[in-house]
């Protein structure tokens, strides 16, 4: 299945910087250290059998594929200040809702907002899309990816201040 619209996330201003500076010091110092950490290990010998050089290369290209990831989500970002707190759910915003007769907690937005101990939603996701822009006490549903409709009761939504 291949995506055609393009992912935009919530950050904040602060994850934005964050993430920005992640990125400036990965395309630039982070790809020297490895180039040399790569080029000594290339110089001990045989890389067939060099496990320095595999493992220097193996960094290399998860660093590479952050680079990418970085770029991706900075680009197509929606910087925003932490919203208001007003009831409205909306990017930014930690919802509670009900589900299955169990609460739930997350955050409406983009991963890379918090650490990962919080469960994140974006705003495209099925049941992100089904509260953005909802109240607290309202009832919405959605299609869950296995089919079945997934009945969702707002409980709460405050914003993200961490």
């Amino acid at each position: 299945m291949t995506e055609t619209t393009t992912n935009q996330s919530f950050l904040t201003q602060a994850a934005y910087d964050r993430l920005k500076g992640e990125l400036e010091e990965l395309s630039g110092p982070g790809r020297t250290d490895i180039a040399k950490k790569i080029e000594a290990a290339r110089e001990e010998g045989d890389l067939k059998e060099n496990g320095g050089y595999h493992a220097a290369k193996e960094e290399q290209g998860k660093m590479e594929a952050r680079i990418r990831q970085l770029t991706q989500l900075l680009e197509n970002a929606t910087i925003g200040e932490t919203p208001k707190d007003d009831g409205v759910v909306e990017p930014g915003m930690i919802v509670r809702v009900e589900m299955f007769g169990d609460e739930e907690e997350f955050l409406l937005g983009s991963r890379e907002i918090t650490d990962s101990s919080m469960q994140v939603f974006s705003e495209q996701s099925p049941i992100g899309a089904a509260v953005n822009g909802h109240v607290i006490g309202d009832s919405v549903s959605y299609e869950a990816p296995n089919g079945k409709k997934v009945d969702v009761k707002i409980l709460g939504a405050t914003p993200y201040t961490g």
